[in-house]
């Protein structure tokens, strides 16, 4: 899977996690970014991820991620 289809992926998700498909993410997108993105819908949304990957992701891998690109980049070494 290319780091490409890796976001377009990231992109349906959160797209259905949020309820909005204008959301388009990428590189550096945050929290801050994405109207709604508290603690408990990152958690909604690690939990999308995993599923759809078929992966999980680490505790300390969860905390230390500040952005979209740091999930892509996870994802893409587990895939």
């Amino acid at each position: 899977m290319t780091r490409e289809e890796i976001f377009m992926a990231l992109d349906e998700i959160f797209q259905d996690e949020f309820d909005d498909d204008a959301i388009h993410v990428d590189e550096t997108t945050t929290a801050d970014d994405i109207d709604g993105w508290d603690s408990l819908e990152h958690i909604n949304l690690i939990v999308a991820v995993e599923r759809r990957f078929g992966m999980k992701f680490k505790m300390a891998e969860v905390t230390d991620m500040k952005n979209v690109g740091e999930m892509a980049d996870i994802i893409a070494e587990r895939i």
